[in-house]
């Protein structure tokens, strides 16, 4: 199999996670809008066909039994890379011991021209032993020749399989269509499906609103519906890495530290809305048994331990992203992506579950004057 060596760059990591999102929440609202095709589409296809279509999912896609042809060709190739990677562990060891064995043959020849005795025998057995290992290597490297040609013939023959399916998309999608049209009937309508409760539920702040906690509320709900398509980011780069890692044998140094960093930021950026919707984890044997005006004073008293601890994450935070700006820190590693930007969601995060905890405080505030109660 060929060798995949596609590094991602940094201008690529940073505008996916910037734009993405945005992207994604358009496509979102325009479907809410307009309403979701449950026919089988072009572009959907084409999507399917490019991401996963050596093991036939297109096909598969539009109902097409055709797909299975496929699956034992790409079974095959993973074979032939397990037995490929044995034979190229195979081949290093050979090489290592045919150096090994050179290396004999010339320090014997060395004792024997300095007359050393049995100088003679030890190099008659080295030379014996070097054209053992030369055997043993030429061997492995026909093995591993067999098994990678093995597999480039696979994927030569699932690469014209996908070009060919290219070409004849189109027709099948028509195909799958009017089969679906002409093969069912009108369904029922489907039951309403009720909606799923965010968060905990039991802070009775989340039926209070006014003009400026209002606006905090989609401030924060906007940057946790923003950080939550990252999740499907790391679908795709984790598929590539799967991919490329037992299919080409070409494994990554970018994926994982790209999608732990990815993820670090999500967990910054998404406290605000988390603690909106009272999904953060909180010990609540007591608390659920008050009402809500004993609820209210309980908050209040506390939130002097929950705005000391996000001033102090602000500041910390800010130090930590100015020190890493000051030196344009990146990481050690081969990949060397810049650090700061990480840094700076910290401060930003701050900021974000700071202005929810002030929007909570005013709820708690009208519940205690007896507006919300």
């Amino acid at each position: 199999m060929p060798s995949l060596t596609f590094v991602m760059p940094h201008w690529m990591y940073w505008s996916g996670l910037l734009l993405y999102p945005l992207a994604a929440m358009f496509i979102v609202r325009h479907q809410k809008r307009t309403g979701v095709k449950k026919e089988v589409t072009l572009h959907i296809a084409y999507l399917m066909w490019l991401t996963a279509g050596f093991i036939g999912i297109h096909r598969f896609y539009l109902k097409n039994l055709w797909g299975f042809v496929f699956v034992p060709v790409f079974i095959a190739i993973l074979l032939g890379n397990m037995y490929g990677r044995e034979a190229r562990d195979f081949v290093s060891n050979a090489r290592r011991y045919a150096m090994e064995a050179e290396f004999e043959v010339k320090r014997a020849e060395k004792s024997l021209a300095d007359g050393k005795e049995s100088a003679a025998e030890k190099l008659a057995g080295a030379r014996e032993a070097l054209q053992s290992a030369t055997a043993a290597r030429s061997e492995a490297n026909a093995e591993f020749d067999k098994w990678t040609n093995i597999t480039r013939g696979l994927a030569v023959l699932i690469g014209l399989l996908l070009l060919l399916d290219a070409f004849l998309l189109p027709r099948m999608v028509r195909r799958s269509a009017e089969r679906e049209a002409g093969g069912k009937e009108l369904a029922e309508e489907p039951a309403a499906v009720e909606p799923v409760d965010i968060g905990i539920g039991k802070d009775p702040t989340l039926r209070v609103h006014s003009p400026m906690t209002d606006m905090i509320d989609r401030i924060s709900s906007f940057f946790g519906e923003y950080v939550c398509y990252w999740s499907i980011i790391a679908v795709f780069v984790y598929y590539y890495e799967v991919l490329a890692r037992y299919v080409f044998n070409s494994p990554t140094n970018w994926a994982h530290e790209s999608m732990f960093l990815m993820f670090g930021m999500q967990y910054m950026l998404a406290g605000a809305f988390t603690l909106r919707v009272d999904g953060h984890v909180r010990v609540d044997v007591l608390y659920l048994m008050f009402s809500n005006r004993a609820k209210a004073i309980t908050d209040v008293i506390t939130s002097l331990f929950f705005f000391i601890f996000t001033v102090a994450l602000f500041w910390t935070g800010w130090l930590f992203a100015w020190d890493s700006i000051s030196v344009w820190e990146v990481s050690f590693t081969e990949w060397a992506i810049q650090y700061w930007p990480v840094k700076i969601t910290i401060a930003i995060g701050a900021i974000l579950i700071t202005m929810q905890g002030i929007s909570k405080l005013v709820k708690d505030l009208v519940i205690l004057t007896g507006k919300g109660a």
